[in-house]
Parts: C-alpha cells; sequence; structure tokens
C-alpha cells in the first residue's frame, strides 16, 4: 500500500530525491574541505633591547610581597568587624522581640495622648496602631512556622 498521494508522480519524488543527494553533498564538500591557510606575516626586523644593570643598592633588604590596596585593607576589615560583630540567633530573636513591643507601646503612647486631646495627628495614631498590629502579626506566624517545624522535626523516624 502506498502512502504516497495519488498526485505525486515517480518523476517529481526522484526529482525531489535528487535535489536532497545534491544538498548531502554539498553539505559533505564543505565538511570535507580543509580551512583555508593563514596568510604568510611579514618578517619580524630585529629590535634592540636594553636590560637593566641590575637592583640598586638595598634594593634586595626590601619585603617582596603582595601590597594590598588600602581599599582592600578597608574592606577586609570590614567583612572581619561583621563576622566578628555577628549578632547569635538567640539576639536577633530577643532584638526583633523588643523592636515589636517598642511598636505596641509606641502605638498605646500615640492613642492615650490623642485620647488625651494632645495635637497628634489620627492618621499617625491609625498608622502606628497598624504597624504594630502587622508587627505582632509577623511575630506570631513566625512563632507558628518554628513551632511547626519543630515538630516535624521531633516526629521524625531515627
Amino acid at each position: 500500500m502506498s502512502v504516497l498521494p495519488t498526485n505525486l508522480s515517480s518523476a517529481g519524488v526522484a526529482n525531489v530525491m535528487t535535489q536532497i543527494r545534491n544538498y548531502q553533498a554539498n553539505i559533505q564538500a564543505k565538511s570535507i574541505t580543509p580551512p583555508a591557510m593563514p596568510t604568510p606575516m611579514t618578517p619580524v626586523q630585529s629590535q634592540v633591547f636594553t636590560l637593566p644593570t641590575g637592583p640598586a643598592i638595598g634594593e634586595f633588604s626590601k619585603p617582596v610581597g603582595p601590597v594590598t590596596p588600602p581599599v582592600l585593607q578597608k574592606l577586609q576589615t570590614n567583612d572581619l568587624q561583621r563576622a566578628v560583630d555577628n549578632p547569635t540567633f538567640s539576639e536577633l530573636v530577643g532584638d526583633s522581640f523588643q523592636q515589636v513591643n517598642s511598636l505596641q507601646k509606641l502605638s498605646q503612647a500615640q492613642r492615650a495622648a490623642y485620647e488625651k486631646g494632645e495635637d497628634i495627628p489620627l492618621t499617625d495614631v491609625v498608622l502606628g496602631m497598624q504597624k504594630s498590629s502587622l508587627a505582632f502579626e509577623a511575630t506570631l506566624q513566625i512563632r507558628n512556622k518554628v513551632l511547626k517545624a519543630y515538630e516535624d522535626i521531633l516526629n521524625m523516624p531515627v
């Protein structure tokens, strides 16, 4: 059973096959041809070089080694200082709790001042309350995630 359509004649198929073979032959001929030879270079004219006569007096006594630029020295000392000053996990958690606590105290103080009739805009009071609420909710969610992770680790089979 023929897969070819009926309107394709054998001459048309032979023509297509001939074109494919020609393309293949062209591709093979291009891949077989060696690369073009580089053009010869002009001869180099001789140049006269003068060599140094030697080190100056006392130059060998100077320490030789890599010299660190001052900018790099400053960056390295800053990195070392940061490495020494990095707080521990418990310090970071304690600081974050203190920040949330200070936001809540500030919010309470603004609300009390507004209720007393002091000159504090209502928008500042509401904004402070929203900040403290958002900080508390974020802290609560982080606490929940940490507890969940702890429980997952605790329930892992050994």
